[in-house]
């Protein structure tokens, strides 16, 4: 299976959660991130100030936080496919994330 290749050339905040992301081939997409914005790695993310330092790394041209956040072009590029499936698993990361931790021994 073939992964298509995409890069982020543009971005622009439209808060609260939400991304302008312009790619290579032309398509502009504007994507809402609040309902994935759970569990270790994207939870920082609801912190509107911290949301707000999203850039392009350069290297890899995606769109990246301080916190080593980032999601692959190419499902941002597609996001409408993929969205549900973000959402469902943020359902489980906060879970996770209030289950109470087994006491060490």
């Amino acid at each position: 299976m073939q992964h298509p290749i995409h890069r982020i050339i543009e971005c622009r905040v439209l808060p609260p959660y939400g991304l302008n992301l312009k790619f290579e081939d032309g398509l502009e997409r504007e994507v809402d991130l609040e309902s994935i914005l759970e569990g270790e790695i994207y939870g920082p993310l609801r912190d509107q100030v911290f949301f707000s330092k999203v850039v392009i790394d350069p290297e890899i041209q995606t769109i990246t936080w301080p916190n080593g956040a980032d999601f692959d072009p190419a499902v941002l590029h597609d996001w409408p496919t993929h969205s549900d499936s973000f959402a469902q698993a943020a359902k489980s990361w906060k879970q996770r994330s209030r289950s109470p931790k087994p006491a060490s021994a």
